[in-house]
């Protein structure tokens, strides 16, 4: 059971620790994980923090095809390879 207190853009809940193994796990609420956008097998960061313990989500990268090609140079460039002589269906 648990109690979910929304104040002031603050949220809290009480929840229990439960055993997973040989590790303790948390549970995180629906309501938790759609406030700060986690879904499941997310990466997130685990620290302690003032003798807190600390879960933040890891911000997902998003890239723009433009911003990436921009980046290409001839340091980085792949070239094309010749494997010789196509043999199968490589050509339609």
């Amino acid at each position: 059971m648990y109690i979910h207190c929304r104040n002031n853009m603050v949220i809290e809940m009480k929840i229990k620790i439960q055993k997973w193994g040989n590790s303790l796990a948390v549970r995180i609420p629906k309501s938790f994980a759609s406030e700060v956008q986690l879904a499941d097998k997310d990466d997130i960061e685990l620290s302690i923090e003032k003798s807190n313990l600390v879960i933040k989500p890891l911000k997902k990268d998003k890239y723009k095809f433009d911003e990436l090609v921009s980046k290409i140079n001839e340091s980085n460039i792949h070239y094309e390879v010749d494997f010789g002589k196509s043999e199968g269906k490589e050509i339609l």
